[in-house]
């Protein structure tokens, strides 16, 4: 009978260090607090605090539940092993070693939430996503990303809604923004903020040449009512014709709204309505939760200096290269992690990039 009782050692270990970081004893503590807000009659008086009492009780629940749901399983491997050496019952090793094997599967996963160190990495995002140089190969360089977000976000159970869409000239898309809303959507799609780059022979090309093109995404967290003032005077407000789904209202009328903050560029939009003043107002929160990440980022890039902390790759950095001519290869420039399997990645394998983005954060933050 072979003794698992280093392996069954290990697991305790990662479940002891899993309630530190998960702050089990506080969430529980939490929990009964916000089970008695939530109990109250007069909680929806106010729709927001509602809502966030309502998504922080979903979160700790989530956390303290799988904490509990992994310790049961622990359990029941030791009771197991137990049994089997006290009975020297050799046909309960293939059993023991594969209820330890999807313990770790678990703990591994829930591992993954340590590393979410940002304020905002459990709120929903904004990403957009603009073709940069490359011409038409750069617009639909833009479009397999915008389906490759999208394709990774059905795979969570994420939920993505698309706020704008602008159509390229030949094919593809010039620029896109979506909001993908799930637990930890913007701390996992801070991996993909940058430029990325493609080589391929392109389809657009008459002669059959290699092309390199690029693209740009950037990531911002929805907040939820930030408090921030936007002079009138700094907006700039275009509208335009609705694209994409929405029947034929959306094809016929301007009700698609874009709105730019002159004084730092940033830009909002939004098409889901069918009006154009309601459009305006989704627009508008859009972009003060973007000034509100944008002066964060900001004062956290002057702490960061003062402690003589070095910034980290990010937005206007290329991070990523898809080659799919004269191999097959997509290598991610921070972190080193690659994969072979391209056709993959485009389809939304994402994880392991996200993953070793998350690491290598972790990494730097701890040498820093």
């Amino acid at each position: 009978m072979r003794d698992f009782t280093d392996d069954i050692r290990d697991l305790v270990r990662r479940v002891d260090e899993a309630s530190s970081y998960l702050h089990i004893p506080e969430g529980r503590d939490r929990l009964v607090e916000l089970e008695a807000e939530i109990s109250r009659p007069d909680l929806w008086d106010d729709a927001d605090k509602a809502k966030a009492v309502n998504a922080e009780y979903a979160a700790v629940k989530d956390d303290v539940d799988t904490y509990s749901q992994i310790v049961a399983s622990v359990s029941d491997v030791e009771v197991l092993h137990e049994l089997a050496r006290d009975e020297d019952d050799a046909s309960l090793e293939p059993e023991i070693e594969e209820s330890i094997a999807a313990v770790a599967v678990q703990l591994d996963q829930l591992e993954l939430r340590s590393l979410f160190t940002g304020d905002h990495d459990d709120s929903a995002c904004i990403v957009q996503i603009n073709a940069k140089d490359g011409g038409v190969d750069a617009q639909d360089f833009a479009e397999m990303l915008l389906r490759m977000y999208g394709r990774w976000a059905e795979r969570r159970g994420f939920a993505i809604e698309l706020n704008y869409q602008s159509e390229g000239t030949e094919a593809g898309i010039n620029s896109a923004e979506v909001t993908i809303t799930g637990r930890y959507a913007y701390g996992l799609m801070t991996a993909e903020r940058g430029t990325h780059r493609l080589v391929r022979i392109s389809p657009f090309d008459n002669q059959g040449r290699r092309q390199t093109s690029f693209a740009a995404v950037q990531v911002w967290p929805v907040m939820d009512a930030p408090d921030i003032d936007i002079n009138e005077a700094d907006i700039r407000m275009e509208v335009f014709r609705a694209s994409g789904a929405g029947g034929q209202h959306v094809n016929k009328t301007s009700s698609a709204v874009r709105l730019i903050h002159e004084p730092t560029g940033l830009v909002a939009s939004s098409q889901e309505e069918r009006s154009q003043l309601q459009n305006r107002e989704r627009a508008l929160g859009r972009l003060q939760a973007m000034l509100a990440a944008k002066i964060e980022e900001e004062h956290q890039a002057e702490l960061d200096a003062i402690g003589g902390k070095q910034a980290q790759v990010g937005w206007g950095s290329q991070i990523r290269s898809y080659v799919m001519q004269p191999y097959q290869m997509v290598k991610d420039v921070r972190t080193e992690v690659e994969s072979a399997n391209v056709s993959g990645i485009f389809d939304g394998d994402l994880d392991e990039f996200m993953e070793g983005y998350l690491r290598w954060r972790r990494s730097s933050e701890d040498e820093a």
